[in-house]
């Protein structure tokens, strides 16, 4: 279990506080020790002389010391009056006599020339020391002196005096209670004034550390309050400033990295960054859409990798080599998409830092509209050249001498005259059609009824029909609902796709107009939403590959058939501009087993 800063300082003040009160007892116990020895040791001094000096009797006469009576009673009455305990010691280590020890029990009393203080005494003629007697239990401090006979060389006897330290044992056993008592409550004094130093010290630590983790959490709000002027006081200013310059960054940061990510995500064109080793760094969504990939699949690993396309990687290739800029542009399968990529190299060399970031423009709408372009101009080129190269030719003819027979030239006049009509049809229809694109032509939004449309124009048709042998048929429910449209422009895109029915079938062919109202709400298919208009027919049909494009402006799937039945080629592109214009959609699909079937649906009124 981890321990707080404030119980680490309180534990550790407390530790070093009890440390010093255990050695400040133990000194104390030891100087008083010593002190009492010592006092003890002059003591001993001046009460050895007194004895030595009683018994100098006894050394005077040597039948003294052979009477262990007489001489136990000296040493007793001697040890009464110094206070002390007595011992005569023979030179051998016996014990002669000993005011501690009853005269039955001396022989049983060890050999004492061992002792420390005897062995000092025989060497320097002074002995101390300070032990536990064996025979009374007590702590003892010992002086041994050696006694002289008059007589002889040697010593006689060795004296020695034991002063017990029962007194200063009780009292230090006193002082020790005392000490005990008196470091008791000094220790819980400081337990509180370690407690109170720990927390005034901790507290704005705490603070501290609490707000960094805040900080960490996101929480850039946060302050530290601290009312100390020390060295926390401007660690705390120190973290604020910080906080505040780090809220500052982040909020830059935040906002420069949401106005590229707008950037990147409302960008058309896809966008993808690599760092030196051709690792890919960060996509956006287009370039996604482009490649039907997510950001999670393809960050952190190689290019080459994840988009599989021999131009991609050879460009990648080649911008990583020669670290310089470079363009392309590839074609992807099966989708079909032209991407033209423009590769620019940073000077950032720094792994997993931006080295090159690659830009893709999709380019299939502009190479489609370009496609379209070159063939609208063909294609209006060659429609406007037959009839010119038509009127031009019989023109010639007419000039060669062809105008001097009528009847030859009546027919070359009557041709040039079919052709100028041609060609000015022409001519209106692309009129039209650009005013239409350009908005110039504005439709109406009235509302109307989609059955006077159908009879309108059925009506209008219907001689066309019978000179051609087609049977019309219409199906029309009743109570439609109403559309917002230009009834005028309904009339016309009916009619176009009516026109195109009778002339792509064949002789007593069926044409089939049908109206109904749908829903394009799948989770409502009971609300009605469009009327969707139909006109099927029996003729020739068109091929699946094709549908996509008969809209288009001069596209044939028969161009000979087309033109000998006398179309411009721009009908159903005027029907297509028209229909969007309203709102609506209009598409083709086959009809089963021979035929084409033109869908127009037009929202209704809400």
């Amino acid at each position: 279990m981890a321990l707080s800063i404030r119980w680490k300082v309180t534990i550790g003040i407390l530790l070093v506080l009890a440390c010093g009160l255990l050695i400040a007892r133990s000194l104390t116990v030891r100087s008083l020790e010593q002190q009492e020895i010592i006092q003890s040791g002059h003591i001993l001094e001046a009460q050895s002389s007194l004895v030595a000096y009683g018994l100098q009797q006894v050394l005077t006469q040597p039948e003294s010391l052979s009477s262990t009576h007489q001489l136990q009673a000296v040493v007793r009455d001697l040890s009464a009056r110094a206070l002390a305990r007595v011992t005569v010691i023979a030179p051998n280590g016996q014990v002669l006599a000993d005011s501690a020890v009853s005269e039955s029990n001396l022989a049983t009393v060890e050999n004492q020339l061992a002792q420390p203080e005897i062995q000092q005494a025989v060497a320097t003629g002074r002995g101390t020391d300070f032990r536990t007697s064996h025979t009374s239990g007590e702590r003892t401090l010992y002086l041994a002196i050696p006694l002289h006979s008059p007589n002889q060389a040697g010593p006689s006897v060795f004296l020695r005096l034991g002063l017990p330290m029962t007194v200063f044992d009780r009292e230090v056993d006193t002082m020790h209670r005392n000490l005990a008592l008196a470091f008791g409550i000094a220790f819980l004094i400081a337990i509180g004034l370690s407690v109170w130093l720990a927390h005034s010290i901790t507290k704005p630590l705490s603070d501290i550390a609490m707000a960094a983790q805040q900080l960490a959490k996101g929480d850039h709000a946060v302050r530290i309050q601290t009312g100390s002027r020390d060295e926390v006081g401007l660690l705390a200013d120190t973290l604020n400033h910080m906080t505040n310059q780090l809220k500052a960054k982040i909020d830059e940061l935040s906002e420069d990295r949401g106005q590229l990510l707008a950037m990147l995500t409302s960008m058309v064109e896809g966008v993808m960054v690599l760092d030196s080793r051709g690792r890919v760094l960060q996509i956006n969504p287009a370039l996604e859409r482009m490649f039907d990939v997510t950001r999670m699949e393809v960050r952190g690993h190689p290019c080459s990798d994840v988009f599989r396309y021999p131009q991609l990687d050879t460009l990648v290739s080649a911008v990583l080599t020669k670290r310089m800029n470079a363009e392309d542009e590839i074609l992807l399968h099966p989708s079909g998409r032209r991407l033209h990529i423009e590769a620019s190299v940073t000077a950032n060399d720094r792994e997993n830092d931006v080295f090159a970031v690659l830009i893709f423009h999709d380019m299939t709408e502009l190479r489609r509209l370009e496609l379209i372009r070159k063939d609208f101009v063909a294609n209006v080129s060659h429609e406007l050249r037959t009839p010119l190269t038509s009127i031009k030719g019989y023109i010639e003819a007419l000039l060669d001498g062809a105008k001097d027979d009528p009847e030859t030239s009546t027919k070359f006049l009557d041709i040039i005259l079919k052709q100028s009509d041609r060609l000015n049809l022409i001519l209106e229809d692309l009129l039209q059609l650009s005013r239409i694109e350009s908005g110039q032509i504005l439709f109406k939004r009235e509302p109307l009824h989609i059955q006077s449309v159908v009879e309108r124009t059925l009506a209008m048709i219907k001689p066309l029909a019978d000179k051609s042998g087609h049977r019309l048929v219409s199906f029309v429910e009743d109570n439609l609902p109403t559309v917002l449209g230009d009834e005028d422009r309904l009339m016309q895109v009916l009619s176009n796709l009516l026109d195109n029915a009778i002339k792509y079938t064949a002789g007593k062919g069926t044409i089939t107009v049908a109206v109904h109202p749908v829903s394009d709400n799948a989770a409502q298919s009971s609300v009605v939403t469009a009327v969707e208009l139909s006109v099927t027919d029996t003729g020739i049909g068109i091929p699946e590959l094709d549908r996509p494009r008969i809209f288009e402006r001069f596209y044939r799937v028969d161009k000979a058939r087309s033109r000998e039945l006398g179309g411009t080629g721009l009908g159903l592109a005027i029907v297509k501009h028209i229909v969007e214009g309203l709102g609506g959609r209009v598409w083709v699909e086959g009809n089963v087993p021979t035929g084409s079937r033109f869908v127009v649906r037009l929202p209704v009124q809400q």
